[in-house]
């Protein structure tokens, strides 16, 4: 794989460098232009489309070996999409983490190699509870990933914003449509705060083996 990465030329990209320095010095990054607003409106009509299919499901507390329904831990309804059964819009995402993925082990040597993302709708009055993105039967959830697809009218009073527990002090931030916060899985304790209005997602990690 080294030999690989030393024939491709390697072009600096100075979004994906803004994230490394961004997590290398607080844990997180939050990019409000990571996706075009055409991506945006494409991935929020995919998902609303399959949520119309009634093919999303309850979620769930722990991987797949120990997965529990806890309506008082969570309240959001999800769809795992599947990258080799994918639409135009879920490929365009997955070009963009698939690139930033490269980039993170190029630079990073982070050794990614699995992801995992799903569609997640918070529907009004439910929320997440305070947790980390790791369990303690599996720990190769290395980085953090929520993309907003929430409407262009969205507001603070529509609720639903993601907070994150940080030394010292908390940082609050609103599911503006596009905005992507990505942060380390195991360090940073986050929730979801109570939504007022149905809240739209894609979530997801990146894992090594």
């Amino acid at each position: 794989m080294s030999s690989l990465f030393e024939a491709i030329p390697f072009v600096e990209n100075s979004l994906y460098e803004r994230v490394i320095l961004d997590i290398s010095s607080q844990k997180y990054s939050i990019v409000d232009d990571f996706f075009s607003e055409d991506e945006v409106i494409a991935l929020r009509h995919s998902l609303l489309l399959k949520y119309e299919e009634d093919a999303f499901k309850k979620s769930a507390i722990g991987n797949k070996a120990n997965a529990l329904v806890k309506k008082a831990v969570r309240g959001d309804i999800i769809l795992w999409i599947d990258e080799n059964v994918i639409n135009s819009a879920e490929q365009l995402f997955f070009n963009k983490i698939n690139d930033l993925k490269d980039y993170l082990n190029r630079t990073c040597f982070l050794g990614i190699n699995q992801k995992e993302f799903h569609y997640a709708i918070y529907p009004k009055d439910t929320y997440y509870k305070r947790h980390l993105d790791t369990f303690q039967n599996d720990d190769r959830r290395k980085l953090s990933f929520v993309c907003y697809l929430n409407s262009e009218d969205w507001k603070p009073e529509n609720g639903g914003e993601l907070v994150l527990y940080l030394d010292g002090e908390d940082k609050t931030i609103y599911p503006f449509p596009g905005k992507v916060v990505i942060f380390e899985s195991q360090e940073l304790e986050h929730e979801v705060k109570p939504v007022n209005t149905q809240r739209l997602s894609i979530t997801g990690w990146l894992k090594t083996r």
